[in-house]
């Protein structure tokens, strides 16, 4: 009977052997399938229209925009933007990491808090922030007129504006990049050098700078990207001043209709794309030995103590931090309380009639509800999949997989005005004669927010799947917990902080978006950031400042409510 069942059995298995088999390809044949359509199939329609004609594939498009002065006048203004906010960048970003990382700085922690504070604010909001911090009888004015200087009115409306505003906004990357590029290079080395008789200089020049360059050239890289990316400061602070540059002109083409828009629109994205995939190939070629050159180990000891000038130089930070992270934000608080634009600053002049206006407004209303709603559930959705996909990576890690990774990065690599457009052409007709009407609703603000944003929940949920060691799990298993019991006794504590940390900037992305969205709303479905540049361009700079000031306390309440989530798991982890 044994004999009969085991015989029995291993036909069974025989038969049903080719059956598993061609379900499993299947299988991946649908999922590579699903992926293509939302991951890949909107840049190759992109592609497709930016050399389709009305005679069929052409160039004509590519010969009209690259014929035009105005496109080379916006590839000036691009590259001139770009360049010097990322110097800016650059220069700010490794300075401040270098004091972080070998200095005896005090309160480095709340430091570090102020050098990512812009960062986390949306730049259309920064951008307005400044504006209101340098207007005529604005904050600085006020504080320069204390100490007897009268400077007068600075304009940001300008390109050393946009530089400006652009590079205290990206310099955060930088620093995140080098300071731990600083912290990895042995003491050693640099002992070594200095007891050769080298000075303190020559150390610095000739042995840090070389081995913190990785991460250094990392930072500078993508601070170029995002330099390249950002459409809010250049819509904000350029196009009043007829300045436009790659992102903004896009738009402007998109928005402007015609019928040969969107081919122009595609063409411009095409150009945008090149220069992007150009920059990060040069990255790749610079940064390709930073693992030779990392150690491994962070030392977070001071290599320098600040003798007596230390005091000034934790003054000079600490009045740029003030300066570059609160003063800015307590303008654009402040400056909606003011009745009307270009009034001083009393008593008699101060109502709360702006805010109440923007809080009471019906369509800022159905803003913050249709971003809420947007990045709530993109969130919920993106931790879903992408905690299930990190999960497969880390513990079946193989081609099939890879590629999907691959296929899922493609959204948040490309420009937001790129991926955008590339959207639109996808969604009006995904098929030819087939319109499901994904396009000028909701859904399209769906789809793209969870396209876009998933791989930073993937990455994420990868780290944290990556710290479980897999004899944890094999050992719930052999202690009877399976299943369910498994992943709600151990996995998710042991996960959870840090996956939790991928959803929180998922969902602040998310709530804040502009550059998609500006392209993608229909009147249904207006964002914060749309209505936000809505009152921009009608001319309601004190509302726009409100409603941004009520995004910034948004933001606050929001990190707030996720830092109770996060100490609450972790007690009971």
């Amino acid at each position: 009977m044994k004999n009969q069942f085991q015989k029995n059995e291993k036909g069974t298995t025989a038969t049903l052997f080719p059956f598993l088999q061609l379900t499993t390809k299947f299988s991946r044949l649908g999922i590579i399938l699903l992926i293509f359509i939302f991951f890949a199939l909107p840049v190759i329609r992109l592609m497709w229209m930016s050399f389709s004609g009305e005679n069929g594939l052409s160039f004509e498009f590519y010969n009209e925009i690259l014929s035009d002065s105005r496109t080379w006048e916006v590839l000036g203004n691009t590259l001139i933007v770009v360049l010097g906010s990322m110097t800016i960048a650059t220069i700010l970003g490794v300075t401040i990491a270098w004091l972080i990382a070998y200095t005896n700085l005090h309160l480095k922690g709340i430091i570090q808090l102020l050098i990512f504070l812009p960062f986390v604010i949306p730049s259309y909001v920064s951008s307005l922030a400044w504006v209101q911090f340098f207007r005529s009888k604005g904050l600085f004015s006020k504080i320069v007129g204390l100490l007897g200087i009268n400077i007068g009115k600075i304009d940001l409306y300008n390109f050393g504006g946009i530089i400006f505003v652009m590079g205290i906004t990206m310099y955060p990357l930088v620093y995140m990049f080098t300071v731990n590029a600083f912290r990895q290079i042995p003491r050693d080395a640099e002992i070594a050098a200095k007891a050769s008789g080298a000075s303190s200089w020559t150390a610095f020049s000739r042995i840090t700078v070389p081995m913190a360059l990785p991460g250094i050239a990392g930072g500078m890289f993508i601070a170029f990207l995002g330099c390249l990316d950002n459409f809010g400061i250049p819509a904000f602070l350029g196009t009043p001043a007829n300045i436009d540059v790659l992102t903004s002109y896009i738009y402007q083409q998109i928005i402007g209709f015609g019928p040969t828009a969107f081919n122009r629109a595609s063409v411009l994205s095409m150009l945008l794309t090149l220069i992007a995939l150009i920059v990060m190939a040069f990255q790749w070629m610079v940064t390709r030995k930073s693992r030779a050159l990392e150690t491994g180990k962070i030392d977070l000891k001071p290599r320098y103590i600040l003798g007596r000038s230390g005091w000034l130089i934790e003054m000079l930070l600490w009045l740029f931090l003030i300066t570059t992270s609160i003063l800015p934000l307590i303008s654009l608080v402040v400056a909606p309380l003011i009745k009307a634009v270009g009034l001083d600053f009393s008593l008699e002049n101060l109502s709360l009639k702006n805010y109440e206006f923007v809080l009471n407004n019906p369509q800022t209303q159905s803003a913050i509800f249709t971003s809420l709603k947007l990045a709530g559930i993109s969130s919920v959705v993106i931790l879903c999949f992408a905690s299930v996909f990190a999960y497969f990576r880390v513990r079946f890690n193989n081609g099939f997989l890879r590629v999907i990774e691959a296929f899922i990065t493609i959204p948040y690599a490309l420009p937001g005005t790129v991926f955008a457009l590339s959207m639109i052409f996808a969604w009006m007709q995904p098929f030819p004669g087939w319109n499901p009407g994904i396009y000028g609703s909701i859904w399209i603000l769906y789809i793209a927010y969870i396209t876009r944003f998933m791989i930073v929940q993937v990455r994420s949920a990868i780290t944290a799947f990556g710290q479980v060691d897999e004899s944890i799990e094999e050992a719930s298993e052999i202690s009877g917990s399976r299943g369910r019991g498994k992943w709600l006794k151990v996995m998710l504590p042991l996960i959870l902080p840090s996956i939790l940390s991928g959803t929180v900037l998922v969902f602040l992305q998310a709530l804040t978006e502009l550059t998609v969205s500006s392209l993608l709303y229909s009147s249904s479905s207006k964002t914060i950031g749309v209505q936000v540049l809505s009152y921009q361009q009608a001319g309601y700079t004190l509302n726009a400042t409100a409603f941004s000031s009520v995004i910034v306390g948004l933001i606050i309440l929001t990190y707030l409510v996720i830092l109770i989530i996060q100490k609450f798991v972790e007690r009971k982890r």
